[in-house]
Formats: C-alpha cells, structure tokens, sequence
C-alpha cells in the first residue's frame, strides 16, 4: 500500500495543478453582458461588427487582426491598451469614416514594441497607406510614442491619450507580477483584471454600463493570457522618446484628472517629456472616454487633425 502512495500522491497532485490550470475561463452572453447599456449603443455596436469584420494578416508568422474603411485622402489608425480590441474604437471610426480612411488593429500575442511596429507597418502597407495620423490609448499611446520616435516618417499627427512615457515607475512597481504573471493560471490572470473593470476603471468612469461590459466582454474570452503577457511587456518596454520639435509632428496629449490607470506623476511626465504638445484634459471620465465620452472625445480628435499645421510650436 505504501509503496502505491509513492506514485499515487504525485499523480494527484499532478492532476489538481493541471485542473487547475485547465480550468476554464468563464464566458457570459452578449445579451446578458450588454443588459443594462443603453439599447442605442449595443445596436450601434452590433451593426458596426456585423459591417466590419476584421481581416486577418499574417506577420512574421503571426496572424493579425484589423478593420480598415472610409473615405478621404488621409487616414487615422486607431490603437488600443492593454485590454481592447480593433472594435472598441467604433464610435470614432464611424462619425470620422465619411472624411477619412480608418484603419483599427487588434494586438497578437506579440510581445515586444518592435514585434506590434512590424505588424502595424504591415498593414498600414497592405492598405497602400504611406503616411497616417495615430491615436492611441493607455499601451496604444505608448506604441504611438514609440512609432513617432522610429517611423516618424508614416507619422502626420499623433495623440497620446491617457497613457504615459517611457519610464521605469511602471516596472518597478510591477516587478512581481511581471515575474510571476506567465507561470499564473489563465482564469487567474483574466480574473484579475475583470475584478480591476469593477472596483476601478467602472467607478472612475462614472458607473459607465458600456465602459464595463465591452471590457468584460474582453474578458470573457476576447483576449487570451499570452496577449496580457505580450501586452505587458511592451508596456514596460524602455527606449528613447522621441524630439517632437526636431521631427515637426503635431502632437495632442489627452488625460482624465482621475484616470485610475495612469497616476498623476505619470501624466505630468507625459506632459514634462513633450512640452509642445497640445493638452487636453478631459474631468471624471475616467481611462475610457472614447467609450464613455465618445462624441466629445470624437469630436477632440477631429478637430486637433483638421487643424493647420501652422498653428502648433515646433
């Protein structure tokens, strides 16, 4: 009997860590997900999804997510944070797609700054479009720092919203998890981030219904742990920011007074890092507004791309 023990004690623990790994992550429907928002937006958000599916692309052998259409000479690449996806700019790409071609990715499980420029170059390529204002938000707004500062020559304007600089506050603060979060149980890593949709980002966007469902949604088996792994990363990825006033390129830097997700020291350091940028700051919105303002921040964008370039200070 004891000589069963040996291997049967392994075994089963063996099996309650592979369980527990295994275990899944759970899903909700859209219906019930979508209950309490507005019956206006969901439609909205359904038709456009209905209308623009995304299109794959395959780079380095990674295959790629995005919607690209309108109107217009000049085009606007919409990127996301660390929990979107190419959709959950379709409040701007909609009102915006009559005046200019729109084009909104979805992040692979990339996991390297350089790796998500290679794969938005490739497509910017693929719809023939040389030259692009940029908005990005949270991780977006990083990658567009980034983009400015080694492609400047695909970059007409950018906008760096609710996001911050390169720095090392943010992994410092996240050296352990960092360490820890690829060895963690995917429903681990999911369900942590959907309990910071309700206790933080909900609340600062003023108890938005949209803002917290499309982020569950999200959640709920829209972006894998290998994303959120890949996603860090480049969150924490240092290099050089880029001189705004040698490289001529309009800039809008647009903040919430109580963005949950990026302190104040951080967004005063956005601001320190580019002071020729233009500033908005938007009040009690929270790290959404596009979802939870949308035809104010809509209309923001638009108006900082239509502006002539004479009136920014380089």
């Amino acid at each position: 009997m004891r000589k069963n023990l040996k291997w049967i004690i392994p075994l089963i623990l063996v099996m309650m860590i592979t369980g527990m790994y295994l275990y899944p992550v759970t899903g909700v429907t859209f219906k019930d997900n979508y209950a309490k928002v507005n019956p206006g937006i969901t439609e909205s958000l359904q038709t456009f999804r209905a209308e623009q599916k995304a299109k794959p692309l395959k780079v380095n052998g990674v295959t790629w997510e995005y919607a690209a259409f309108g109107k217009g000479q000049e085009t606007i690449l919409f990127l996301h944070g660390m929990t979107g996806a190419y959709d959950i700019w379709w409040q701007q790409m909609q009102p915006l797609q009559d005046k200019y071609r729109v084009i909104a990715v979805t992040y692979p499980a990339v996991d390297s700054l350089e790796k998500l420029s290679d794969g938005i170059l490739a497509i910017l390529n693929a719809e023939g479009v040389k030259q692009t204002h940029i908005v990005g938000s949270s991780l977006g707004g990083y990658l567009a720092q980034y983009l400015v500062a080694h492609h400047p020559d695909h970059i007409l304007r950018a906008v760096f919203s609710n996001t911050f600089p390169p720095n090392d506050l943010i992994a410092k603060k996240n050296k352990t998890i960092g360490a820890f979060l690829p060895f963690l149980p995917e429903w681990l890593v999911i369900n942590v981030l959907r309990s910071s949709f309700v206790k933080s980002v909900y609340p600062a966007s003023g108890n938005d219904e949209l803002t917290l469902a499309f982020l569950m949604e999200i959640g709920a088996g829209r972006m894998s742990k290998a994303q959120v792994v890949g996603r860090f990363r480049c969150v924490v990825q240092p290099f050089i920011a880029p001189d705004l006033d040698a490289l001529k390129i309009p800039v809008l830097i647009v903040e919430a007074d109580n963005d949950p997700l990026v302190e104040k020291v951080l967004r005063e350091q956005l601001k320190l890092t580019y002071p020729s940028a233009e500033v908005q700051t938007l009040s009690g919105v929270g790290h959404f507004p596009y979802l939870n303002r949308a035809p104010v921040y809509t209309d923001m964008i638009a108006t900082f791309i239509a502006k002539p370039a004479k009136l920014y200070r380089h």
